[in-house]
């Protein structure tokens, strides 16, 4: 038996190829299905079955069109029946207790409920090792390494069902397990599926039991309220992709989104599309077209496009002539935004070479910024939109907090008259809240380049507290 990982950095997602003798399970596949056929034709496999351990919230499947591709059998959670989020298309309903086997491996459904309602894991069994002993359970959003998924996918209402469902799945569905069992999740740190998750990308049961707070013995209600204090923040897209995911998304050969389009094409894509700039920050700030959003190409594009971009609108793409656009357009795939009409040909550089108009954003070192509140006579208005667990663990004396995925929610608490100057951890994420600004009129804002990694490395003061610091008073300003 081998087991195969497969991993999307972006976002912090693990799929598996499970095979002996000759034939493979795929499980939790991501939604561009290619390197699944890719090792499958290498390693001289059949894909026979395709499995999914529940209806995922943060990205697009690639189950349905791996099992058409492949002609594997589709084998599905059997307990949606009656669920807000249910299957939609045929399957074999996979339910607890019940085993599929191909070459010396057996997998058994393990009815696991509590991030969704109809989640299951998947014990590994090897045959040539053990017919009574599982070598892993592929935990899927359930066990996460050092911590569980979130139990409010289904919003305020369900939440408490569903985590004391997961409180049963740990403390009664695992408990006749081996410590020996590796956990193979589908995610990994950085995953919003589930706070606090560790670094490393699978464990065993013997060590989530000795280290997980989540399998520490507590009364029922004391788990559920620790578990739901410490959700992350709730992406509006997590619906959307739901949704996406029980229909069945369409199979990504029904459209193509890289193509180049002259100048002439794109400028008419434009008056209907909306224009994502996959350059760096630096170059997005240097000269940009008015309008567009700044979401660099590379690992985190999918999950911040899924943040930003509106999934009802045609996208028309730019950046260097460098850039790849078959992998962003694939990126922006795997979490469900499939209407690119394509990209500029030549780049940034075909449109400024046209003498079209430039809008900019003025660029700031942390040591000019530091400056800056040290001679400001008022408060300089610092926006910090990282998450909250880095805002807590330090952050510039007299920033606001608002994390860049929820920007758009919280607009009016945000002053018009006064310069905004936005920082990150290194850059990336101010320049997408600051195109984020700009596309709903705000004129005055400053990117820090470098963010909070380059505050830190020249030793420049922090703060370490929890609560965001209210906006300083509208005043005039040095800067």
């Amino acid at each position: 038996m081998k087991l195969e990982k497969f991993e999307v950095p972006g976002l912090a997602h693990y799929s598996y190829i499970i095979s002996s003798q000759g034939a493979a399970a795929v499980v939790d596949p991501q939604r561009d299905v290619a390197p699944y056929m890719h090792y499958a034709r290498r390693h001289g496999l059949t894909l026979r079955y395709v499995l999914e351990t529940h209806i995922h919230a943060d990205y697009a499947s690639g189950a349905l069109e791996l099992a058409r591709l492949s002609g594997a059998e589709l084998w599905l959670s059997g307990h949606d029946e009656g669920e807000d989020y249910a299957y939609q298309f045929p399957h074999h309903e996979f339910r607890d207790g019940e085993t599929l086997e191909f070459g010396e491996v057996s997998l058994r459904a393990l009815h696991t409920p509590g991030h969704t309602p109809e989640h299951l894991s998947f014990l590994v069994y090897d045959r040539t090792r053990s017919q009574e002993q599982a070598v892993a359970i592929l935990s899927g959003d359930f066990v996460l390494v050092g911590s569980l998924g979130r139990p409010d996918l289904l919003g305020e209402a369900a939440k408490r069902r569903l985590a004391g469902a997961l409180y049963a799945s740990v403390h009664e569905g695992l408990a006749g397990l081996q410590d020996g069992v590796e956990v193979h999740p589908a995610h990994g740190a950085g995953t919003l599926c589930g706070s606090g998750v560790g670094e490393r990308d699978a464990s065993t049961l013997g060590y989530e039991r000795a280290g997980n707070p989540y399998f520490q013995s507590m009364p029922r209600e004391t788990f559920i309220s620790r578990i739901l204090a410490t959700v992350p923040p709730f992406p509006d897209y997590y619906r959307r992709m739901k949704r996406l995911n029980s229909d069945g998304p369409p199979a990504m050969g029904s459209f193509s989104g890289n193509r180049p389009l002259g100048l002439g094409e794109f400028r008419v894509a434009m008056e209907q599309a909306v224009v994502v700039d996959l350059r760096r920050p630096e170059a997005f700030g240097g000269a940009h077209i008015a309008g567009a959003f700044n979401i660099g190409a590379g690992q985190n594009l999918s999950m911040w496009a899924a943040w930003m971009l509106p999934a009802d609108r045609d996208l028309v793409l730019v950046g260097e002539e460098t850039t790849d656009m078959g992998e962003a357009v694939r990126a922006l795939a795997r979490v469900g935004l499939d209407r690119v009409r394509g990209s500029l040909e030549g780049g940034m550089r075909t449109w400024i070479e046209a003498g079209l108009p430039l809008a900019h954003t003025p660029q700031m070192a942390v040591g000019e910024l530091h400056a800056c509140q040290r001679h400001a006579r008022a408060g300089v208005f610092v926006l910090d939109v990282r998450s909250n667990e880095e805002w807590k663990h330090g952050h510039i004396a007299g920033a606001t907090h608002q994390m860049a995925g929820e920007l758009a929610g919280h607009l009016g608490d945000l002053p018009r008259d006064r310069t905004l100057y936005v920082v990150c951890g290194s850059g990336y994420r101010s320049s997408v809240a600051i195109s984020l600004l700009q596309r709903e009129g705000f004129t005055d804002l400053v990117n820090v380049v470098g963010g909070m990694g380059a505050w830190n490395a020249q030793r420049l003061p922090v703060t370490i507290g929890t609560e965001p610091t209210p906006p300083a008073p509208s005043v005039a300003q040095c800067c």
